[in-house]
């Protein structure tokens, strides 16, 4: 999977997930803003991605970053380790 996919992908699937529109998750967007996360909604996201992208992940991990553009980061690196 190329960066470029990932990204697609995971925007996706997170606009549809969490009802909010496409244009809206930028690589600058503040996701916890952008996707109105609190604790309950963060343990839906870290199921979201596992499940999507076989991959495991852990939620304090997601909260380090803070942007999408570091979220695509962390997720292609997990990715491409596995």
């Amino acid at each position: 999977m190329t960066k470029e996919d990932l990204i697609a992908k995971t925007a996706k699937i997170l606009a549809d997930e969490f009802e909010v529109e496409l244009e809206d998750i930028t690589p600058e967007a503040d996701i916890k803003k952008t996707l109105d996360l609190d604790s309950l909604s963060l343990v839906d996201l870290v199921a979201l991605i596992e499940e999507n992208f076989d991959i495991k992940i852990k939620g304090t991990d997601l909260l380090k970053t803070k942007n999408f553009a570091e979220l695509y980061d962390f997720l292609y690196e997990k990715i491409e380790s596995k």
